[in-house]
């Protein structure tokens, strides 16, 4: 048994303190944390250039993994520090916790900073392969180089003539410390975009080397978060872009230090752009936190009040829920703080009380404003909001009505009309054949393997499900039985309604199997189209299957043939060369015999099975409406172009 005693305490010291446990500091030892340590490093360059240094921030990738950043600030300080009896370079790279940025809320230095914990630049350092450093300043050029957390050669310093003032770091992450350091060019982009939205004025240059040289790609937004706003909501927003700034004091606490907030909102209404975006000393707000419940306290607020104060809401109607503000609701708040309360090192949510009540009071007084100077924006925000409410309202009725459809009872054999389950339990066998009515059940059911092939029999022509509404579709006890059997449930792209779980699927195969004639081929695509729409994703998984039937049988006084094609008719008849047989066309499925039905569709060994592919049921769903939908004009153009291949077919039919 291992010793636990007074030695067993150990600390760790120096690089270790990231290298060993980076999570602790970056919120992963994966992509994510690496990620989080390009945006330390970014943060100090944005912080520089808020402070009015510099703007233009440049950020390189390289193919090797490694990344730059340059800045036009005014350059690290890296001198001698009397107060601290140490380098700057040494407390700003190898030590936690040590930073320019911690006077803030006097006002001495960075009022608004995104880094104020003094972490990122230390322990970027140490989670990385190497890191190269060169800092311009007080008419010198400095140079610092470090490899796996230790520096390596001290500070270099010259006499030296720039353009400008600045900082450039270079690192590669360090593969022994995360386990992916191959950061895809989308987090740049997104992430610079996003701080060029915050950031107004700031132009943000990311470059990216391909094999086949530099690519270049420029983010800067004059106007902020308007601008940003205009090009999101762009000609489908419902109301104008309403912008509104304000600065507070205030506390936390009444026995913590008050500090300044300042925020800035955008906001319009729209039916196809939805979104919320929290920024905070330009940090992305990921998960909100304050800014969030704030929003979510004043809006709904101020519309329920206008929504009451004009009599919108019917009898008995419940109150208006973020849910449905939301949903046409284009928002962006960017708000800065001189003390700032994070869940935790990566920043992506507060938790600062006074920001939360100051920024719910500001939105609402300005939200009644606005209501009151504009009745025609007013109106629409109110009414569209009572159509997302009951729209919601409606489906959430349905959906608990379809599970109850879906759910009647336990056993599925009981409670679905003439369905023929098998013996086995093992999913992974498991076979379900859809088959056209009463006639077709027979034989199937005669000529099935009972122990892995169930029946499903569908009565008569079901519903156009392409063409359908959904109430139509939820009232058909066909299409309802067959989703009971299937047991995975309907999927709706509807995050409210979406009541599809694949694991609850029994079936390893659903298969199609009609008569090979042009009502059975009408069935056959009716059945495609119902699984298109009310179940893709069974589809996709290659889930469901087309019994082949043969067209043609042909008997000789021996044996008997099947030919799936006039062509496999023809190379039969050419192997029957001077034999006498008949020919006739295969009769539907109720009329051929079990010994048949069992070697042509049945049997494993010897059926035809065509899986169905997406891009194949999306075809064929599309020339379905086309044929079948209320295009009525592009009904008689496909007809008057493709007609005449048809006419053959229609006579052997």
């Amino acid at each position: 048994m291992a010793q636990y005693g007074n030695d067993s305490i150990s600390s760790l010291k120096g690089a270790e303190r990231v290298r060993k446990r980076p999570e602790v500091i970056f919120g992963s030892n994966g992509l994510e944390g690496c990620q989080h340590a390009v945006f330390e490093i970014l943060s100090n360059s944005i912080d520089e250039a808020r402070e009015g240094y510099g703007k233009v921030i440049e950020v390189t990738r390289f193919m090797d993994h490694s990344i730059e950043v340059k800045d036009m600030g005014r350059g690290v300080p890296v001198e001698y520090n009397s107060k601290e009896e140490r380098y700057n370079w040494e407390l700003v790279f190898c030590e936690m916790y040590a930073g320019g940025k911690y006077k803030n809320n006097s006002g001495e230095n960075y009022e608004y900073s995104l880094g104020l914990n003094g972490l990122g630049s230390c322990a970027t350092q140490y989670a990385s392969e190497y890191m190269e450093v060169t800092v311009q300043r007080d008419g010198y050029r400095y140079k610092l180089y470090f490899e796996k957390g230790e520096n390596v050669g001290g500070l270099y310093k010259e006499e030296y003539r720039y353009r400008h003032t600045g900082t450039i770091i270079k690192w590669k992450p360090d593969l022994e410390v995360f386990t992916d350091i191959d950061i895809p060019l989308e987090y740049f982009q997104t992430t610079m975009k996003k701080q060029a939205v915050v950031n107004a004025g700031i132009t943000f240059r990311l470059k990216n080397e391909t094999a086949n040289g530099m690519e270049t790609f420029t983010y800067c937004y004059e106007n902020g978060i308007t601008d940003y706003l205009q090009e999101v909501s762009g000609e489908n927003a419902l109301t104008s872009i309403q912008y509104h700034e304000a600065e507070r004091r205030g506390k936390d606490r009444e026995d913590k230090p008050e500090y300044k907030l300042k925020m800035q909102v955008a906001f319009c209404f729209t039916n196809t752009n939805a979104m919320l975006e929290y920024y905070h000393n330009s940090s992305f707000l990921e998960y909100g936190g304050s800014p969030d419940k704030a929003v979510k306290s004043a809006f709904v607020s101020a519309i329920d009040a206008y929504v009451r104060g004009a009599n919108k809401y019917t009898k008995g109607e419940s109150k208006i829920t973020f849910t449905d503000v939301q949903d046409s609701l284009a928002l962006v708040i960017n708000s800065f703080s001189t003390m700032t309360s994070y869940e935790n090192q990566t920043k992506k949510a507060i938790n600062n009380r006074f920001i939360a009540e100051a920024m719910t009071d500001f939105l609402r007084q300005n939200l009644e404003i606005y209501f009151i100077e504009n009745k025609v924006e007013a109106e629409k925000i109110a009414e569209q909001v009572l159509l997302n409410k009951r729209s919601r309202e409606t489906a959430e009725r349905t959906r608990v009505n379809l599970k109850k459809k879906l759910a009647k009872n336990i056993d599925v054999t009981n409670r679905v009309q003439k369905f023929v389950d098998c013996r086995t339990r093992d999913i992974g066998i498991r076979e379900l054949y859809i088959v056209e009515g009463d006639s077709a059940l027979g034989s199937v059911k005669l000529a099935r393997d009972a122990n892995f092939q169930a029946v499903m029999p569908v009565r008569g022509k079901i519903l156009n499900c392409l063409k359908c509404d959904w109430p139509r579709i939820f009232k058909s006890d066909i299409i309802m039985d067959l989703m009971r059997v299937l047991g995975c449930g309907i999927e709706v792209k509807s995050k409210d309604f979406n009541a599809f779980d694949m694991d609850n699927l029994r079936w390893d195969k659903i298969i199609i199997c009609t008569d090979a004639d042009v009502d059975g081929y009408q069935i056959r695509t009716l059945i495609l189209a119902m699984l298109y729409r009310l179940t893709p994703t069974l589809i996709e998984a290659g889930k469901v299957y087309i019994a082949e039937s043969p067209l043609f049988e042909i008997n000789t006084k021996k044996d008997t043939y099947f030919a799936f094609s006039e062509r496999e008719k023809a190379q039969i008849l050419a192997k029957l060369e001077g034999q006498k047989y008949t020919i006739q066309r295969s009769k539907g499925l109720g009329e051929n015999n079990p010994d048949m039905m069992n070697k042509t569709t049945m049997n494993p060994a010897t059926r035809r099975l065509i899986r169905v592919m997406p891009e194949e049921a999306a075809h064929t769903a599309a020339v379905f409406e086309l044929l079948l939908g209320d295009d009525l004009q592009g009904r008689k153009d496909y007809i008057e172009e493709n007609g005449a291949a048809y006419i053959d077919m229609a006579d052997v039919m």
